[in-house]
């Protein structure tokens, strides 16, 4: 059973994962053309849409099973976290066999790792509240969760429209890189 303090927090998130579901179709469709003609980039692109779809997924499908009646959000979280699990699996093996992971892509294994953990998390948690469905502690930590899968959803979502990003190493170089140019 849902605690009564995090009704609302499920029902925020459910409405917010379906919009964020509908702009990433957006987004897709209306840049497609570009992601078509950049061929080599075509795996990364892929697998930003579809880590961004499924962190969003599985947010939308843990909120929406939390209010209904009864206990059904241990088993909804388990199952989402085993089908995330085996997307993080596919799509670590796909780039690893397209080579994509020895170019200077490895930031993409690493949000697929980082998505990976909180999969693991949630499936974990899942399984403890089937054994303990009055635990609202865990139900708060399968929240969490969810917040987690919107934050690596949204940074996701951001990498695919190529949204500009700040690395605080890069930037570092950068800098170090002009002062010696200017020596």
């Amino acid at each position: 059973m849902t605690p009564e303090g995090l009704t609302d927090f499920f029902v925020a998130s459910a409405g917010v994962a379906g919009a964020l579901i509908g702009l990433l179709f957006v987004v897709l469709t209306v840049a497609e053309p570009r992601f078509a003609a950049q061929e080599k980039a075509a795996p990364i692109h892929r697998v930003r849409a579809a880590a961004a779809l499924t962190a969003f997924l599985n947010a939308l499908t843990i909120s929406l099973f939390a209010l209904i009646p009864g206990q059904k959000l241990p088993w909804a979280a388990v199952a989402v976290a085993v089908a995330g699990l085996l997307f993080v699996l596919a799509t670590l093996l796909s780039l690893a066999r397209l080579r994509v992971l020895l170019s200077r892509r490895i930031h993409e294994a690493v949000f697929l790792v980082g998505l990976a953990v909180v999969f693991g998390f949630e499936l974990a948690d899942g399984l403890r509240l089937s054994r303990r469905p009055a635990d609202e502690d865990l139900v708060s930590n399968i929240a969490v969760l969810v917040v987690a899968c919107f934050l690596i959803g949204v940074y996701r979502a951001w990498d695919l429209v190529g949204g500009p990003s700040f690395g605080l190493g890069r930037e570092v170089r950068g800098l170090l890189d002009k002062r010696e140019r200017q020596d």
